[in-house]
């Protein structure tokens, strides 16, 4: 049994014997709790603050992945994905990692601080996904409406909006409304955290919404 949990913005924690974490931020510099976990595997997307604070997250033996090379720990395999923070090959905000990993047989795949739509190569080298994590809430990220045109390309069956306005963000996005808005799938309001197993994944695709 996994379990999802939000710690707000793109910091999710992906826990069965292992705990995966991503994108930690401090909770303060952004105006929103910290997270309240530590990771066995650490996960950073690119070096910005509010995606890279291993330090709220980590504990003695945490390893910290910031690149693309291909890795298992455990029973859970990892691999980078290169991509950009803009739309201008990263001329304005620079190079960033999505990361693909397999956990209990279930397939995630997390965008990061994605700023641009998927190309040939790049939705080939994603593959299939059973979880996407996805940034919706625009000016530093994709908007709502790219969102929709990724996750229709990815096709998974769960996707999860993350990196929007919510209480207390001091940072300048959308919330997650004019992504739902755009929305044809099914909307689960899963509260701050969920169960899921292999056999759980729904067969018509789903979106869910995670709150603090």
């Amino acid at each position: 049994m996994l379990q999802i949990r939000w710690h707000g913005h793109s910091c999710f924690e992906i826990t069965n014997d292992v705990t995966i974490v991503t994108d930690p931020h401090d909770g303060r510099s952004i105006g929103i709790p910290a997270p309240s976990v530590t990771g066995d595997i650490i996960l950073v997307s690119h070096n910005h603050y509010d995606h890279n604070s291993v330090k709220s997250v980590e504990k003695e033996d945490s390893k910290i992945i910031t690149d693309e090379r291909k890795r298992t720990i455990g029973n859970i395999q990892i691999s980078g994905i290169p991509a950009f923070h803009d739309n201008a090959h990263g001329e304005r905000r620079g190079n960033m990692v999505l990361y693909k990993f397999t956990c209990d047989d279930i397939t995630f795949c997390h965008l990061g601080d994605l700023g641009h739509e998927l190309d040939e190569k790049t939705i080939q080298l994603i593959g299939k996904v059973d979880i996407l994590f996805i940034p919706v809430g625009g000016n530093y990220t994709i908007d709502a409406e790219q969102a929709w045109r990724v996750i229709h390309t990815l096709k998974p069956k769960i996707a999860i909006p993350m990196h929007y306005r919510i209480e207390g963000l001091s940072i300048p996005i959308a919330g997650v409304d004019p992504f739902l808005e755009k929305n044809k799938y099914k909307i689960l309001k899963v509260g701050n955290e969920i169960d899921i197993e292999k056999d759980e994944l729904p067969k018509e695709p789903e979106v869910w919404v995670f709150t603090l």
